[in-house]
């Protein structure tokens, strides 16, 4: 009998395939997504879609039997990105579902599920009780019909959408640039085409775009530095000016110079939050509190109002709609949009960036120096058998540092330097990240903070 304890998450749900994640448990969670939705009103229409995994077109099937199954009617986006999904579900102002388990291995598939405008639904505001619902079902709760099942329409999205990002970031007037996209054999693969058209000056030298959810490449999974090599050495062999990374359902984009070298999370952030506070002076930027401390510093520089949040999809966009942000950013490459119903969007963070390079002549490493003001480990996990107690260890090292328990436990040293470090909530891991002024410095700290970690 399947447990949906195990495999929905905070803001998400994931599973292996077949065992954990079938037809039935995505026709138990359709049902019960349109029947928690339908008591803030009748769910009269939602929105699917789905990535390259072999297992998503018949879990996206089964998801919308269960939706009309209670009288919704199914627009089918068909295969789509992340974004893509949540563009659909902002501009047709409809909940929406994806089916895809993003980053991870070929194993999994998984759903992200958003209310009408794209708005987030978590374990406080909605998924737990679509949990249970769907639970309830697959433990012989009927699903109570209704007098006009719904009914699946298919609507292509993929052009409206592509106009919608080239609307928001207008590249037809920056010099040409020769930019190399890693796919990953995800769905960057889908949407690029689209979105950088033949109209733009952009050479655009194509890795992985073979939509496949076996990912016989690498992984789609650029966080991790391996899956980012052979991107590398391709910008470095094309002479390209840009590399562009993505996860497997393309909601996530890493950067890469025309010297091969990564263009950290953070300084992305700090370089969209200026073009973003040069359209809304005096606007509030998002950032997570593992972010470098660059990003509410050049926030500050350009009048904007830096505020910081615990990690995590959920809270992030919780902050984004109670202060009105204009965008927001995660060390993680997730990037958020008010012009995106405050959704996370990678290829429109990658827009920004190449609209900066394209306004100038000076290559990307460059222009990525400036938001880049400090050193950062990364982040570094550790399996350790009490969090809780080795966390409370930690607090107790440092006396002349000033601590904040926001999320985890962040540690600030008088020179600088700081680190956070949070337990994991799946696994037995403390994650560690540390910044300081220099690479001699944020050495130090971190073997001190993991000698403590790991004694």
């Amino acid at each position: 009998m399947a447990d949906l304890a195990s495999i929905v998450k905070a803001y998400d749900v994931r599973g292996t395939v077949p065992d954990q994640l079938n037809p039935d448990v995505a026709r138990a969670i359709g049902a019960a997504f349109v029947q928690v939705l339908s008591a803030d009103g009748p769910v009269e229409r939602i929105v699917i879609g789905y990535d390259m995994r072999p297992s998503s077109p018949e879990l996206a099937a089964a998801f919308a039997a269960g939706a009309t199954a209670l009288g919704a009617d199914v627009v089918d986006a068909g295969l789509c990105s992340t974004d893509e999904l949540y563009f659909a579900s902002g501009s047709l102002d409809i909940p929406g579902v994806m089916l895809t388990a993003s980053h991870n291995p070929a194993q999994y598939n998984g759903l992200k599920m958003c209310r009408k405008g794209a708005k987030p639904i978590g374990q406080d505001t909605g998924l737990r009780a679509i949990r249970d619902a769907a639970q309830a079902i697959l433990d012989g709760a009927d699903i109570v019909p209704v007098a006009r099942p719904g009914v699946v329409a298919k609507q292509d999205l993929l052009v409206q959408y592509a106009g919608y990002l080239n609307a928001l970031v207008d590249l037809s007037g920056i010099r040409p640039l020769k930019v190399v996209v890693d796919a990953g054999n995800g769905m960057a693969g889908h949407t690029i085409p689209a979105v950088f058209g033949k109209d733009l000056p952009l050479d655009v030298v194509p890795m992985y775009f073979e939509l496949d959810g076996t990912f016989p490449n690498h992984e789609a999974n650029p966080l991790e530095p391996a899956n980012l090599v052979d991107l590398q050495k391709r910008v470095v062999a094309e002479g390209a000016d840009i590399g562009l990374a993505f996860d497997g359902d393309a909601d996530r984009c890493f950067v890469i110079d025309s010297d091969g070298a990564p263009v950290s999370p953070s300084a992305v952030t700090g370089l969209v939050a200026v073009r973003e506070l040069a359209k809304s002076p005096g606007g509030t930027i998002i950032h997570n509190l593992i972010t470098s401390r660059a990003v509410p510093e050049i926030v500050a520089e350009n009048g904007g109002v830096a505020v910081r949040t615990r990690v995590g999809h959920s809270f992030i966009k919780e902050e984004m709609a109670k202060t009105g942000a204009v965008f927001g950013g995660e060390h993680s490459a997730h990037y958020y949009f008010k012009d995106f119903w405050g959704a996370d969007t990678g290829l429109l963070a990658a827009m920004h960036v190449l609209a900066a390079l394209g306004e100038t002549d000076a290559p990307l490493s460059e222009i990525g120096a400036r938001y880049e003001r400090y050193v950062a480990s990364g982040e570094i996990n550790s399996t350790v058998a009490d969090q809780a107690a080795k966390v409370a260890e930690i607090a107790t090292a440092f006396p002349d540092a000033d601590t904040d328990d926001l999320d985890g436990l962040t540690v600030s040293l008088p020179d600088g330097a700081w680190f956070n470090v949070r337990a994991s909530n799946t696994e037995p891991l403390l994650r560690l990240n540390v910044e300081a002024p220099t690479a001699e410095r944020m050495a130090q700290v971190r073997d001190e903070a993991l000698a403590i970690i790991r004694r």
